[in-house]
């Protein structure tokens, strides 16, 4: 006999960092998020409102140029000229709309990992 069905409550990204106390101060200044943990050489975490993001250490600086993430976020286009002013957004990364129904726009962080930052559109109303 099983138990009921899993329910999935939510997700926590883990990027590389080359420089575990960089990538948090980054993450801090860029985006606002709090620091949570911040181990040199081991782990770190920051968190940006109801949501973290993890960090492992890496010494191959290929990793993170190759890894990303989507984040769900409100109000995006205030994100998006925060993002700007910090010279943060990916240079093909430009907010857009998406055939998909989402508003959004890919970031940088130092170490190359691309985190897309995404809003729900509004469905037109139908006529």
């Amino acid at each position: 006999m099983t138990g009921p069905n899993p329910v999935f409550i939510s997700t926590t990204p883990v990027l590389a960092s080359l420089d575990i106390a960089r990538t948090v101060a980054f993450y801090a200044r860029v985006l606002g998020a709090k620091s949570i943990h911040a181990q040199p050489g081991e782990y770190g975490i920051v968190s940006l409102g109801g949501l973290e993001l993890h960090f492992w250490a890496c010494t191959d600086a290929a990793i993170p140029k190759l890894t990303s993430c989507r984040i769900q976020v409100a109000g995006i286009s205030a994100l998006h000229a925060q993002c700007l002013a910090q010279n943060a957004v990916h240079p093909n990364g430009g907010l857009c709309c998406q055939p998909w129904g989402t508003q959004e726009f890919s970031f940088l962080d130092e170490d190359g990992n691309c985190v897309t930052f995404y809003e729900v559109q509004q469905a037109a109303p139908a006529s």
